[in-house]
């Protein structure tokens, strides 16, 4: 799968420090800058230490299973500012040859809220989702009719075991309904219904 990240540090120069010091123990396999520049810091093929603890479907150990992206990006430090036209272009390049190198499906291409719900938030709210969607990099729902939520939510992905429903439902907004808050509603159980119908998560990657 693929691991999408904001560094939430104030410059690309202090990230790209910060990801290159073997003391700080974290990684990434490419930074992106808010001008486009990429830098690969890990091969493709290699481990690196941009997940940390959570899962997707059945896979625990997400280092071992995915590409980290970060996206050079203060997000709370400085008002969770948008992330630039130069920098997306160069992430949807850069996606767009990781997947057709590795043959990775639109479904696994994930926020690193979406695989830990109760620590994380990144990208966030302001990252746009739907664009990579539309430019077929990842997906969006289009709901037609209701399930049940949690139900949905674990056959699309998310690991129920780590979080209540209330992260589950946190992190399904930051990505598919930005700024939305409020007890869950219907609009919300059709689109994870939706996304659990035709993305299913295939279980037989990674282990329980």
């Amino acid at each position: 799968m693929v691991v999408l990240h904001h560094t939430a540090m104030l410059t690309c120069a202090a990230a790209l420090e910060r990801l290159c010091d073997p003391v700080a123990e974290v990684s990434a396999h490419y930074l992106i800058s808010e001008t486009g520049e990429v830098y690969q810091l890990v091969a493709d093929d290699q481990r690196a230490w941009h997940a940390g603890s959570g899962a997707w479907g059945n896979v625990r150990d997400v280092n071992s299973h995915s590409i980290g992206i970060e996206l050079a990006n203060p997000g709370p430090l400085d008002a969770a500012p948008p992330f630039p036209e130069p920098q997306m272009v160069a992430l949807e390049q850069v996606l767009a040859d990781i997947l057709r190198r590795w043959h990775i499906p639109l479904a696994r291409v994930i926020a690193h809220s979406d695989m830990a719900p109760c620590r994380k938030s990144d990208p966030g709210e302001v990252f746009d989702w739907r664009r990579l969607a539309l430019n077929e990099l990842s997906v969006w729902p289009q709901p037609t009719k209701m399930g049940d939520f949690l139900t949905d939510a674990a056959t699309f992905g998310y690991c129920l075991q780590d979080a209540p429903e209330e992260a589950i439902l946190a992190a399904f907004r930051l990505r598919f309904r930005p700024g939305a808050v409020g007890p869950l509603t219907d609009a919300e159980r059709a689109m994870m219904h939706d996304l659990a119908t035709r993305f299913a998560v295939d279980l037989s990657i990674g282990n329980a």
